[in-house]
Protein backbone atom coordinates (compact mmCIF):
# COMPACT_ATOMS: atom_id res chain seq x y z
CA UNK A 1 0.00 0.00 0.00
CA UNK A 2 1.22 3.59 -0.82
CA UNK A 3 -0.25 5.16 2.37
CA UNK A 4 1.14 2.30 5.14
CA UNK A 5 3.35 3.65 7.55
CA UNK A 6 6.53 2.76 6.47
CA UNK A 7 6.18 4.41 3.25
CA UNK A 8 4.80 7.44 4.81
CA UNK A 9 7.81 7.52 7.07
CA UNK A 10 9.82 7.46 3.89
CA UNK A 11 7.57 10.63 2.14
CA UNK A 12 8.62 12.39 5.09
CA UNK A 13 12.42 11.53 4.77
CA UNK A 14 11.96 13.07 1.32
CA UNK A 15 10.41 16.08 2.33
CA UNK A 16 12.83 16.66 5.10
CA UNK A 17 15.78 16.96 2.72
CA UNK A 18 14.97 20.69 0.98
CA UNK A 19 13.93 21.61 4.43
CA UNK A 20 17.15 20.50 5.24
CA UNK A 21 18.82 23.26 2.53
CA UNK A 22 16.41 25.74 3.44
CA UNK A 23 18.16 26.01 6.66
CA UNK A 24 21.82 27.20 5.25
CA UNK A 25 19.83 30.54 4.02
CA UNK A 26 19.06 30.59 7.74
CA UNK A 27 21.87 33.42 8.70
CA UNK A 28 23.90 32.45 11.80
CA UNK A 29 24.57 29.17 14.19
CA UNK A 30 21.32 28.26 15.29
CA UNK A 31 20.34 27.66 11.27
CA UNK A 32 23.56 24.35 11.74
CA UNK A 33 21.48 23.14 14.80
CA UNK A 34 18.02 22.93 12.95
CA UNK A 35 19.85 20.98 10.07
CA UNK A 36 21.35 18.79 12.34
CA UNK A 37 18.21 17.85 14.22
CA UNK A 38 16.13 17.48 11.10
CA UNK A 39 18.67 15.34 9.33
CA UNK A 40 18.85 13.09 13.14
CA UNK A 41 15.14 12.77 12.43
CA UNK A 42 15.85 11.66 8.80
CA UNK A 43 17.94 9.17 9.84
CA UNK A 44 16.17 7.57 12.48
CA UNK A 45 12.68 7.42 10.33
CA UNK A 46 15.50 5.53 7.65
CA UNK A 47 15.96 3.18 10.53
CA UNK A 48 12.15 3.02 11.51
CA UNK A 49 10.34 2.27 7.87
CA UNK A 50 12.76 -0.95 7.04
CA UNK A 51 12.24 -1.79 10.32
CA UNK A 52 8.42 -1.57 10.57
CA UNK A 53 7.90 -2.76 6.99
CA UNK A 54 9.74 -6.29 8.08
CA UNK A 55 7.58 -6.52 11.13
CA UNK A 56 4.57 -5.60 10.09
CA UNK A 57 5.01 -7.41 6.60
CA UNK A 58 3.72 -4.33 4.79
CA UNK A 59 7.12 -4.68 2.42
CA UNK A 60 5.84 -3.43 -1.56
CA UNK A 61 7.32 -2.62 -4.42
CA UNK A 62 6.77 1.18 -4.04
CA UNK A 63 9.02 1.05 -0.39
CA UNK A 64 11.72 -0.46 -2.28
CA UNK A 65 12.14 1.81 -4.99
CA UNK A 66 11.58 4.96 -2.32
CA UNK A 67 13.84 4.09 0.39
CA UNK A 68 17.05 3.92 -1.49
CA UNK A 69 16.48 7.18 -3.43
CA UNK A 70 15.31 8.93 -0.37
CA UNK A 71 18.76 7.72 1.10
CA UNK A 72 20.63 9.07 -1.48
CA UNK A 73 19.23 12.20 -1.80
CA UNK A 74 19.62 12.63 1.93
CA UNK A 75 23.34 11.74 1.62
CA UNK A 76 23.79 13.87 -1.48
CA UNK A 77 22.03 16.66 -0.83
CA UNK A 78 23.76 16.70 2.41
CA UNK A 79 27.29 16.70 0.82
CA UNK A 80 26.69 19.29 -1.81
CA UNK A 81 25.21 21.89 0.55
CA UNK A 82 28.01 21.26 3.13
CA UNK A 83 30.42 21.87 0.05
CA UNK A 84 28.45 25.16 -0.89
CA UNK A 85 29.37 26.08 2.69
CA UNK A 86 32.98 24.99 2.66
CA UNK A 87 32.86 23.36 5.83
CA UNK A 88 33.94 20.61 3.15
CA UNK A 89 36.34 22.03 1.49
CA UNK A 90 40.15 21.46 -0.26
CA UNK A 91 41.19 17.97 -0.11
CA UNK A 92 38.84 16.54 1.50
CA UNK A 93 36.20 16.89 -1.36
CA UNK A 94 37.34 13.87 -2.48
CA UNK A 95 35.87 12.09 0.02
CA UNK A 96 32.59 13.64 -0.93
CA UNK A 97 33.36 12.69 -4.59
CA UNK A 98 34.08 9.16 -3.88
CA UNK A 99 30.72 8.77 -1.79
CA UNK A 100 28.55 10.57 -4.45
CA UNK A 101 30.36 8.03 -7.54
CA UNK A 102 29.56 4.94 -5.36
CA UNK A 103 26.22 5.94 -4.64
CA UNK A 104 25.29 6.59 -8.48
CA UNK A 105 27.32 3.22 -9.53
CA UNK A 106 25.52 1.11 -7.41
CA UNK A 107 22.67 2.57 -8.00
CA UNK A 108 22.36 1.74 -11.54
CA UNK A 109 24.29 -1.35 -11.20
CA UNK A 110 21.81 -2.69 -8.48
CA UNK A 111 18.94 -1.93 -11.18
CA UNK A 112 21.01 -3.98 -13.55
CA UNK A 113 21.64 -6.94 -11.61
CA UNK A 114 17.62 -6.92 -10.40
CA UNK A 115 16.80 -7.15 -13.78
CA UNK A 116 18.80 -10.57 -13.62
CA UNK A 117 16.97 -11.41 -10.49
CA UNK A 118 20.52 -11.37 -9.00
CA UNK A 119 20.71 -10.11 -5.36
CA UNK A 120 23.81 -9.08 -3.63
CA UNK A 121 23.58 -9.68 0.31
CA UNK A 122 23.92 -6.45 2.87
CA UNK A 123 27.35 -7.52 4.51
CA UNK A 124 28.13 -6.33 8.30
CA UNK A 125 30.72 -3.86 6.51
CA UNK A 126 28.68 -2.17 4.37
CA UNK A 127 26.29 -1.12 7.77
CA UNK A 128 29.42 -0.06 9.41
CA UNK A 129 29.51 2.33 6.49
CA UNK A 130 26.51 3.85 6.43
CA UNK A 131 26.52 4.42 10.63
CA UNK A 132 29.99 6.11 9.99
CA UNK A 133 28.47 7.89 7.23
CA UNK A 134 25.92 9.07 9.08
CA UNK A 135 27.54 10.17 11.65
CA UNK A 136 30.02 12.20 10.04
CA UNK A 137 27.39 14.11 7.78
CA UNK A 138 25.75 14.94 11.49
CA UNK A 139 28.88 16.20 13.25
CA UNK A 140 29.60 18.07 9.67
CA UNK A 141 26.27 19.72 9.70
CA UNK A 142 26.77 20.87 13.49
CA UNK A 143 30.10 21.58 12.77
CA UNK A 144 31.04 25.59 12.56
CA UNK A 145 28.55 25.86 15.11
CA UNK A 146 29.41 23.47 17.64
CA UNK A 147 33.22 24.14 17.04
CA UNK A 148 32.50 26.93 19.60
CA UNK A 149 31.17 24.63 21.91
CA UNK A 150 33.48 21.62 21.79
CA UNK A 151 36.71 22.42 19.22
CA UNK A 152 37.60 20.16 16.88
CA UNK A 153 34.17 18.66 15.70
CA UNK A 154 33.98 19.78 12.51
CA UNK A 155 37.77 17.99 12.04
CA UNK A 156 35.98 14.77 13.92
CA UNK A 157 33.52 15.03 10.85
CA UNK A 158 36.35 15.45 8.47
CA UNK A 159 38.23 12.00 9.56
CA UNK A 160 34.66 10.38 10.07
CA UNK A 161 34.19 11.17 6.47
CA UNK A 162 37.09 9.83 5.11
CA UNK A 163 37.03 6.38 6.90
CA UNK A 164 33.66 5.97 5.19
CA UNK A 165 34.76 6.98 1.66
CA UNK A 166 37.09 4.03 2.11
CA UNK A 167 34.50 1.96 3.50
CA UNK A 168 32.61 3.01 0.93
CA UNK A 169 35.09 2.05 -2.00
CA UNK A 170 35.88 -1.73 -0.36
CA UNK A 171 32.11 -2.25 0.21
CA UNK A 172 31.25 -1.32 -3.08
CA UNK A 173 33.80 -3.93 -4.85
CA UNK A 174 31.24 -6.65 -3.93
CA UNK A 175 28.58 -4.85 -6.12
CA UNK A 176 30.80 -5.24 -8.86
CA UNK A 177 32.31 -8.64 -8.96
CA UNK A 178 28.32 -9.15 -9.00
CA UNK A 179 28.34 -6.99 -11.87
CA UNK A 180 30.80 -8.26 -13.83
CA UNK A 181 29.96 -12.02 -13.41
CA UNK A 182 26.94 -11.72 -14.66
CA UNK A 183 27.58 -8.96 -17.59
CA UNK A 184 27.58 -11.88 -20.09
CA UNK A 185 24.07 -13.67 -18.92
CA UNK A 186 22.63 -12.22 -21.81
CA UNK A 187 19.90 -9.22 -21.65
CA UNK A 188 16.98 -10.38 -19.46
CA UNK A 189 13.40 -11.08 -21.03
CA UNK A 190 10.77 -7.46 -21.21
CA UNK A 191 9.04 -6.65 -18.61
CA UNK A 192 11.22 -9.03 -16.06
CA UNK A 193 9.77 -8.14 -12.16
CA UNK A 194 13.09 -7.13 -10.23
CA UNK A 195 14.49 -9.42 -7.33
CA UNK A 196 13.99 -8.70 -3.95
CA UNK A 197 16.64 -5.54 -2.82
CA UNK A 198 17.65 -5.04 0.56
CA UNK A 199 16.39 -1.80 1.90
CA UNK A 200 19.80 -0.60 2.93
CA UNK A 201 23.12 -0.49 0.82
Amino acid sequence: MATNLPNLLTYFRIALVPAIVLCFYIPGYTSHWVALGLFIVAAITDFFDGYLARAWEQQSNLGRMLDPIADKLLVAVVLIALTWQDVIAGFSLWAAIIILCREILVSGLREFLAELRVSVPVTQLAKWKTAIQMIALGFLLAGPAADRIVPGTTEAGITLLWAAAILTLYTGIDYFRAGVQHLGDGTPEPHTPAAKQERQT
